[in-house]
């Protein structure tokens, strides 16, 4: 490889995942600090690698989650040739992630074996989960050679936010900023089993709008209900982003956010890589495996005998690592990062 690598590196899917990435590309910068990153990613992430200062360029992914297109990925590949890259670093561990890369030329190709990608990689990595707990850890470990010390150290992502992307959703959004916001993310993509109660959710919505915060609710179209049962609980008071943002401008309005109360989700990550107080909210998946990287957060899970059991929906029907969750427990919290150290 050359000193200054030219390097592809193939993106994840999910939002939370992407922001995790940025822990790698901050690694590969103080590895190679001249090295050249671009990212092929889905192209509902590139509004994140925008935020990414790492990144030299974003190459949408032409391809839905999901579908396999192997002409088209094999067209992909040989358009990339010209880029003279010399390593590829695949997040993914599908075997279809692993074919443009290939057809590419890339010289070296790296990745963990996953779908017995024996070929298309040849510098595959063997997973080993007790070793490397973390995703952040597993992502930042292939930017390292197969044989360095491992776990490695990760640095925390941290997206860049400029004066006038906030000011424009300011403005779009006719937004006032003279009182402590609280941004809530009721939202899971996963699914029931990570997200906490909508009407615990207004219950803390209530208490801050009393104490003159403002409330705003974050997520995508598949969160209008619960953010409208949380602001119908809430009389109203709340503002509600769910479905009306793209993607980049929920960035920009969470980051004038004082506190962010979440599930684990993508916006979570996004919180964390905002640098902003967090409480977040752990059911069926597990904190040591996806924490908020953020020294602010503060992370609350029951650790019952049944979870982290990952599933989509509670295999007990009572999702008791949730409803266990009080309301006054995260308004505590609130309180606590408000008041404790800046």
């Amino acid at each position: 490889m050359k000193k200054y690598p030219k390097i592809l590196v193939v993106g994840p899917s999910w939002v939370g995942d992407m922001v995790m990435a940025q822990s790698l590309f901050i690694a590969l910068k103080n590895i190679y600090p001249d090295c050249r990153i671009d990212v092929l990613a889905p192209v509902w992430t590139l509004s994140l690698l925008e935020r990414m200062p790492e990144v030299s360029k974003a190459i949408a992914m032409p391809l839905p989650r999901g579908k396999f297109g192997l002409i088209e990925r094999i067209k992909l590949g040989k358009s990339l040739r010209a880029e003279g890259y010399g390593q590829a670093i695949l997040l993914p561990n599908s075997w279809k992630s692993a074919i443009s890369p290939y057809f590419a030329n890339i010289p070296v190709r790296t990745g963990y074996i996953g779908e017995c990608r024996w070929g298309l990689l040849n510098d595959a990595r063997k997973l080993d989960k007790n070793l490397l707990t973390m995703t952040v850890q597993r992502f930042v470990a292939l930017g390292f050679p197969k044989d360095a010390k491992l776990p490695p150290a990760y640095p925390k992502p941290a997206l860049t936010i400029s004066k006038d992307r906030q000011q424009a959703v300011i403005d779009k959004f006719k937004l006032t900023s003279s009182t402590k916001v609280l941004a809530l993310c009721p939202g899971a993509e996963y699914g029931p089993a990570k997200r906490w109660p909508a009407e615990y959710y207004a219950e803390v919505a209530r208490h801050k709008i009393d104490q003159g915060w403002q409330v705003w609710l974050f997520g995508s179209d598949k969160d209008k209900a619960d953010a409208e049962q949380i602001n119908k609980q809430c009389s109203g008071l709340c503002t509600d982003f769910t479905g009306r943002t793209s993607l980049a401008e929920a960035v920009d309005l969470m980051s004038l956010a004082n506190t962010v109360v979440t599930n684990d989700s993508g916006l979570m990550h996004v919180a964390a890589a905002l640098d902003k107080k967090i409480i977040a909210i752990y059911g069926s998946s597990d904190p040591g495996f996806t924490p908020p990287l953020n020294d602010k957060a503060q992370v609350i899970s029951l650790h019952l005998d049944c979870a982290p059991c990952f599933k989509r929906e509670c295999p007990l029907g009572h999702t008791a690592c949730l409803t266990g969750i009080t309301p006054d427990r995260v308004l505590e919290l609130i309180t606590f990062t408000q008041s404790g150290p800046k």
